[in-house]
């Protein structure tokens, strides 16, 4: 177990972490701009006349319209897939667990990508978000009513659930690209992708408040999650109302990956990497599994987002296939370690 002391320490070298990556995040690009540059327009908007103003022309507009809107949309996707994931693994007691290998992100998206091919509007910004949120929703349901046997979630049938409701999302997203136009088809083949390439000030003021509700459940729920790593009836004797805990953290679950999948597109296996590596460092306990899963999270996809636009001069990569590719190998991994643990699925 951490001390307090310990536990304060990890969550401020992740906070550091988090703000050096930023600063260099915002900083690379077509227009470089030092560290140095990008905190003294910070400071300087904050009416802290600090620091150095960029030197390069353009500077300020490239940070400000381009640069930080994507910066702080990545802060958000991040700290809600690496918190999304500490979540589900705490609810479903299920290492394993996590919106893009359960399928709840490809759910989230089809109800983005159905919002987008029907041109409905009738919650203007928010239409989009509202539409992934449902399908978050729906499907996180699916997965847990189907994972569940005697109390407990099953890892073999967690673990093909997730295949089936991928390959079910794929087929309709399929369907939805045979039914629009090729607008539609582009949008659709974005949310299949992932990427920060379309972040605005607008995708961050409606994903930033999905974000912090869910953040502010998630925390909430950190205690109860402890006692609940006991066993049910352990922590229904301890006073925890188990069924009213697991629909609370789905809901929280569903709020979280649809801030993350509503203007990104699928980012996978964010939220099953880096809570395991928090838990390898800081142990169980969700008081800060939680919070530093948010902030890991944030830090891997700042950085991923970076190496996917710096990598190869005058092209992007797509974001959610780097992911993929570091995490596909780590799940191959992590299903190997949990299996022998587990002494065989047999």
């Amino acid at each position: 177990m951490l001390t307090a002391y310990k536990r304060m320490g990890l969550i401020g070298f992740l906070v550091v972490a988090l703000v050096v990556v930023c600063l260099v995040a915002a900083g690379k690009g077509q227009v470089p701009i030092s560290p140095a540059e990008v905190a003294g327009s910070l400071l300087h908007r904050l009416g802290l006349h600090v620091g150095p103003l960029p030197s390069a022309v353009q500077g300020e507009n490239a940070l400000w319209l381009v640069r930080f809107p994507r910066v702080v949309l990545a802060v958000v996707v991040g700290a809600s897939l690496g918190c999304a994931g500490a979540l589900m693994q705490g609810v479903f007691g299920n290492p394993l667990a996590e919106p893009g290998v359960v399928g709840v992100s490809s759910g989230a998206a089809v109800g983005a990508a159905a919002a987008i091919v029907s041109g409905v509007t009738f919650l203007g910004a928010w239409t989009t978000a509202a539409a992934a949120f449902a399908g978050g929703i729906v499907t996180t349901f699916v997965v847990y009513a189907m994972s569940r046997a005697a109390g407990r979630t099953e890892v073999v049938t967690l673990v093909l659930t997730g295949v089936a409701v991928n390959a079910t999302a794929g087929a309709l997203l399929g369907l939805l690209m045979f039914r629009t136009d090729d607008d539609g088809v582009r949008a659709i083949a974005f949310w299949q992708l992932g990427s920060l390439a379309q972040a605005t000030w607008a995708a961050v003021a409606v994903a930033g408040p999905c974000a912090i509700a869910g953040l502010l459940v998630a925390v909430a729920l950190s205690r109860k999650l402890d006692l609940l790593a006991l066993g049910e009836r352990p922590a229904q004797h301890l006073g925890v109302d188990t069924e009213r805990l697991r629909i609370t953290a789905i809901v929280a679950t569903a709020l979280l990956t649809a801030s993350a999948v509503a203007f990104t597109g699928i980012i996978s296996f964010v939220g099953l990497i880096v809570p395991h590596l928090i838990r390898m460092v800081a142990g169980p306990g969700h008081r800060v599994l939680v919070p530093a899963s948010a902030l890991g999270g944030a830090v891997v996809v700042v950085t991923g987002d970076l190496i996917a636009r710096t990598a190869i001069e005058y092209q992007e990569l797509p974001l959610g296939v780097l992911t993929a590719v570091v995490g596909g190998p780590a799940f191959f991994w992590l299903l190997r370690r949990t299996r022998a643990r587990a002494g065989g699925w047999g």
